[in-house]
């Protein structure tokens, strides 16, 4: 699927910007992209699925790229009922029928968040990373140092220092967190600079510090998005069955524990370590993350 094309769909919020590919009559699959990331994340992966007769759609996600709010009175929200949301608003206007849903880190957020209220509404779950829901109760609960370390960029963004540096560094910094979060992906200035250009969107700034602060019980939510809040403050199963895929070399996170995913999930679910793969399993093991997807499909 090729990143020079796009459609823009129109929902309550947003026109979400999607590359969009494959057979119409294929099973359809919505790739989500997370922070800092954009589309060129599931590229490979998306023609890969497409190639088998998928039907693929890969939006950028709010905040990113040429998606754009409708209204300059939206708040720039980047809180996790939003995100997952937009993906449903998506599903709906493009008349998907019950679509694998995957992603990693905000968009494996979306993905979880979608097939735990919604799982009517999916046929199956790719999540990077395990059970991607926050549970905002418990956020000033202290990690281990070491883990606390890996989440500097979190604490640095709850400060006005942080959201100077983001809006005048958002290139750098990205590409700091990538080497950070895949110390073994050995991505070059080409690959970087394609996802670029993604951050000089009007409102990432406003939605990445949103997301950052809200998450940790700073700043209040979208008004509209509590009832949903609330239902994910219950940590909700999720009923679709699903995949997930884990980094063995994520900088970011540890590998999940099996044993600890399972009360997370009702449905059959498999879990899946990556060797040598990072915090961005798509776009470094493209294949792998496609196959999870195709396994999926029924």
């Amino acid at each position: 699927m090729s990143p020079a094309t796009r459609s823009d769909i129109a929902t309550r919020d947003l026109v979400i910007a999607c590359h969009i590919a494959g057979p119409a009559d294929g099973p359809a699959a919505v790739l989500c992209h997370g922070f800092p990331y954009d589309v060129h994340a599931m590229v490979a992966a998306g023609e890969r699925l497409a190639t088998g007769g998928w039907r693929v759609v890969v939006p950028y996600m709010r905040g990113y790229g040429p998606t754009r709010f409708r209204d300059t009175a939206t708040l720039r929200s980047g809180q996790q009922a939003a995100l997952a949301h937009d993906l449903l608003a998506l599903i709906d206007a493009l008349g998907l029928d019950r679509p694998v849903v995957a992603g990693f880190d905000w968009g494996g957020r979306a993905a979880c968040i979608v097939a735990a209220l919604w799982p009517e509404r999916v046929g199956g779950l790719v999540s990077c990373g395990g059970y991607n829901i926050q549970n905002i109760a418990t956020a000033d609960t202290p990690l281990a140092p070491e883990q606390e370390a890996r989440l500097w960029y979190q604490f640095y963004f709850h400060g006005a220092r942080g959201r100077a540096g983001l809006r005048d560094n958002r290139a750098r910094l990205a590409r700091l967190l990538w080497s950070q979060w895949s110390p073994t992906w050995r991505f070059d200035d080409a690959v970087f600079h394609q996802t670029a250009p993604a951050f000089d969107n009007p409102d990432f700034v406003d939605v990445v510090i949103h997301s950052y602060r809200h998450r940790f019980g700073l700043v209040a939510g979208d008004s509209r998005f509590e009832a949903t809040e609330a239902a994910l403050a219950e940590q909700p199963v999720i009923e679709a069955p699903a995949i997930v895929l884990d980094g063995a070399a994520s900088g970011l996170f540890e590998v999940t524990d099996t044993a600890g995913l399972a009360p997370h999930f009702s449905a059959p679910f498999e879990h899946r370590v990556l060797p040598g793969v990072g915090h961005n399993p798509p776009q470094e093991a493209p294949a792998a993350f496609a196959d999870a997807v195709m396994a999926l499909g029924g």
